[in-house]
């Protein structure tokens, strides 16, 4: 893990040079979304031929679709951000296709993820639902808890629930109703009521033509494992030992950015299936830069962008232990042993 020196300022000439990645690719955006659902669709006519032969091999594929899926969300993902082409008509429609393949809701999903961008490790806006995965108490508020106080939350965020038991709920579940979206942001509910009905009538054809055995074993395994894999992806890259936070008064986008994300380094084959997410600290200096241009805008604008946290594969893996923000020493800690009776 590497990390500068967090008191240099960045200057207006270098937060500018951004700008020109922030233009969108036409031919690009329309090549990646062609090939990686031509190779989702592929790969699933394969799974379902697979079920004739045998249930492991079948879940073997299926798992392995876990990773286009996360692809597309990827895609999904920019598309929200108006970032992927350069027609917001179209980027509505591309994100709404994509939450067919992802369970997510396109607008209502947006609406919750640009909560995220306005409150990311701000000490003060946090308790945001759609946060939950990277939000922390501090190390003084966890000690002012109880003994069953601290147990309870160490339980409510232990790694096992919230990166492997929860996220598929999350997906198969929750996103099936417009939680925490007022009843003026008809848009946004509309977009989950009509997910719901496009899911059933995919997966209802589907079940009537090769079983619901066989569409649980295509479908599910895919789904949960690419929940895990995503909400992981975005935990860690906000929730890490040199990772951020600030109040109010002293937190600002840029600075948040640069010291309150990470930059996941990846092997080239992680970067394609995470469509470069793991640049997250440009992500969110300019969330209108789209996924194939972020790497190239850290590489370019290395005085700027230099300043980030550089994450391993695996720094990664150990950042889940970081769960409270400590105050003094300006850095995310594990958990204090609680004293015994």
């Amino acid at each position: 893990m590497s990390c500068v020196d967090q008191s240099e300022v960045p200057s207006r000439e270098q937060l500018v040079a951004l700008s020109p990645y922030q233009a969108p690719l036409d031919r690009r955006a329309a090549w990646q979304v062609g090939s990686t659902f031509g190779l989702y669709l592929l790969l699933l006519v394969v799974t379902y031929a697979s079920a004739r032969v045998s249930a492991l091999l079948t879940l073997g594929l299926s798992l392995s679709a876990a990773g286009l899926i996360v692809r597309i969300f990827m895609l999904q993902h920019d598309c929200g951000h108006n970032s992927l082409f350069r027609s917001a008509r179209i980027n509505h429609l591309v994100g709404m296709a994509c939450s067919v393949a992802t369970l997510t809701p396109f607008a209502y999903w947006r609406r919750l993820h640009a909560r995220h961008h306005g409150s990311w490790n701000n000490l003060d806006r946090r308790g945001v639902p759609a946060d939950f995965y990277s939000d922390c108490l501090t190390l003084d508020e966890y000690r002012l808890l109880d003994r069953k106080g601290q147990w309870f939350y160490r339980v409510t965020h232990h790694a096992a629930l919230i990166h492997v038991l929860l996220p598929p709920i999350v997906f198969t579940v929750l996103y099936r109703m417009p939680f925490d979206t007022p009843s003026s942001c008809r848009t946004e509910r509309r977009s989950v009521y009509l997910l719901n009905v496009a899911l059933v009538l995919l997966y209802g054809t589907l079940i009537a033509i090769f079983g619901l055995r066989t569409v649980l074993l295509v479908h599910l395994p895919a789904i949960a494992a690419s929940a895990i894999i995503g909400i992981w992806l975005f935990s860690v890259q906000h929730r890490f030992e040199e990772s951020q936070w600030a109040r109010t008064e002293n937190w600002t986008a840029t600075e948040s950015a640069l010291h309150g994300a990470s930059h996941l380094e990846l092997p080239a084959i992680l970067r394609w299936f995470t469509a470069d997410i793991g640049v997250h600290h440009v992500h969110h200096l300019r969330p209108g830069i789209p996924n194939y241009r972020l790497q190239a805008c850290h590489s370019n604008c290395s005085d700027l962008t230099g300043a980030v946290t550089t994450l391993s594969f695996a720094d990664a893996l150990k950042a889940p232990s970081f769960m409270l923000w400590d105050e003094i020493s300006g850095r995310m800690v594990p958990y204090p042993r609680i004293a015994r009776a």
